[in-house]
Order: structure tokens, then C-alpha cells, then sequence
């Protein structure tokens, strides 16, 4: 079983698990969107016996703290938050693990910190989500109407199946795959179980970066660098953008792995493999 760690940061608490020896390199994890540390239980004690694997819950996500009112979950908020956690762990160097979404935020975390991070391993992701122009307006309104408008009252599951099931039919894991992820997502009310995660991480970005820009922020990562993409290609993860932002990275090895997005939960004994190698 993984210990529980609190990381404190100036303006919130973060979660973590933990698997592997206090002395051994140090291994940050970091989960997808509406996920949370438990998206690698099935990776982690794969890999503890090399690394001290130390999977974060994102702010807003799994037990960390919301962000505050009037806070932002953007993705360079996020980035300075991994980066604030990395500091106040008090790690000089650590390797960077992300899936989906912790695979943009590892990504700019690499290129803010070039000095600092040994080794970066992505599934399915390099580098966020950018903007090609056409819907900015659009989003930039939508977004900032979506914060005006009264809060809807959360939903409550009658217990953690019924929790899973929807997890599933929304994301297509399998129940006993999704099963971690809905547990440590979960809070009992008393009168029913509702989602840990901040309602407001389902809101629409108002701003998001341009394409040039995330290649000129990709361009600045040092370390060596494996990305590992499911087959078939997600939609949102066209090959061409995949080539054009790997180009960017001077020391990148692309590899695929026949599969759905969660390769880490589906395979996780091939994904150690790929990590080893």
C-alpha cells in the first residue's frame, strides 16, 4: 500500500502517495485531468523498486485543496504549483512521469526547469491544448459568463458503484481499472457520495496558449525525453501536431503501445518495460 503524504504550499495543501525507499531517485508522477495519484496504483509498485514514485493529486483533484475564490486552475498555475511541490520537497533533481494532462504540465514543468528535471516520460500528451484562433472569443465569453452563473448543486451517488459505473461509461476504462481512481475521488456526505474533485475544473478555459508559442516552450526541454501514445491515435493527439511539437525537443523518442488512453492502468507492466528500457 502507498503512504500518504501532505505537501504544503503557501496557498494550499497538496496530496501525494508514495511507493518506494526514502533514498532511492526521486520519481514525480503527475495525473490526468479529473483524475488523481491513484491513476498510477497499478504502475507504481512496478517501478518503486528504482525510483521513490511520488504520484501528486493535482489542486482541485483527488484529496488536495481546492483553489482558493477567485483562483485559477490554468495550466501555468498548475505548472508553478508541480514546481512549488518539487521545492518543497526538497528535490535538487527528480525524473517527471505525466499522463494526459500531467504530460503538458510535466512538459512546461522540464522546460521551466531545465537544470532541475533528469528525465521525463509522457503518455499521451506533449505539451497543453493551444489555441488555433477560431473559437478564442468565443471561449474567452463562454468562460467568463460560466463563472457568473449560479453554481449547480452537486450530484450524489448512492454508493461507490454506482460512482464507477458512470466513471466508465464516461471514459470507457474498465470498472476494475477505474475502481482506484473513483475511491480516492470520492467523498461520503453521509447521505450519499459525491466527487472530492472542484466543479470548477469543468469549466471553460478562457485563454489558451497558441501552437507557436507551446513549440518555443517545448523547444526549451533538455532532458531526455520518451513519449508513449496509445493506437489507435486519440483524435485529439493528430500525428501531425504530435511530429511538429516533437520536432521541438532536442532528445525525444517516440514510442505506441496498442491501447486506450489510461496505458499506465490497461498495461502497466509494459509501461515499466518502456520506462526501463
Amino acid at each position: 500500500m502507498p503512504a500518504e503524504l501532505r505537501i504544503a504550499l503557501p496557498a494550499l495543501g497538496l496530496a501525494a502517495q508514495v511507493w518506494g525507499e526514502a533514498d532511492a531517485p526521486p520519481l514525480l508522477a503527475i495525473h490526468g485531468w479529473l483524475d488523481n495519484a491513484a491513476s498510477f496504483a497499478r504502475l507504481a509498485p512496478l517501478l518503486a523498486a528504482r525510483w521513490r514514485v511520488i504520484a501528486l493529486d493535482l489542486p482541485g483533484h483527488g484529496h488536495s485543496d481546492h483553489v482558493p475564490a477567485g483562483g485559477s486552475y490554468a495550466y501555468v498555475d498548475q505548472v508553478r504549483c508541480v514546481l512549488a511541490a518539487i521545492d518543497a520537497l526538497q528535490l535538487p533533481r527528480c525524473g517527471l512521469l505525466g499522463h494526459s494532462l500531467g504530460a503538458g504540465i510535466a512538459a512546461l514543468c522540464a522546460a521551466a526547469r531545465p537544470e532541475q528535471i533528469e528525465q521525463l516520460w509522457l503518455i499521451e500528451g506533449l505539451g497543453p491544448l493551444a489555441d488555433d484562433g477560431e473559437r478564442t472569443l468565443q471561449r474567452f465569453r463562454q468562460a467568463l459568463q460560466e463563472e457568473q452563473a449560479p453554481k449547480r448543486p452537486l450530484r450524489l451517488f448512492d454508493d461507490v458503484e454506482q460512482a464507477v459505473s458512470v466513471r466508465t461509461a464516461a471514459t470507457g476504462l474498465r470498472a476494475e481499472l477505474a475502481r482506484p481512481i473513483v475511491e480516492r475521488g470520492l467523498l461520503d456526505t453521509g447521505s450519499g457520495w459525491r466527487w472530492r474533485s472542484d466543479p470548477r475544473l469543468t469549466g471553460t478555459t478562457a485563454i489558451r496558449l497558441a501552437e507557436a508559442q507551446v513549440q518555443r516552450l517545448l523547444a526549451g526541454i533538455a532532458a531526455p525525453t520518451r513519449l508513449l501514445l496509445a493506437e489507435p491515435a486519440a483524435p485529439y493527439l493528430p500525428e501531425p501536431l504530435i511530429q511538429a511539437r516533437a520536432a521541438c525537443v532536442p532528445q525525444i523518442r517516440i514510442d505506441r503501445l496498442a491501447g486506450g488512453h489510461h496505458l499506465q492502468l490497461e498495461h502497466p507492466e509494459a509501461v515499466a518495460d518502456w520506462m526501463a528500457a
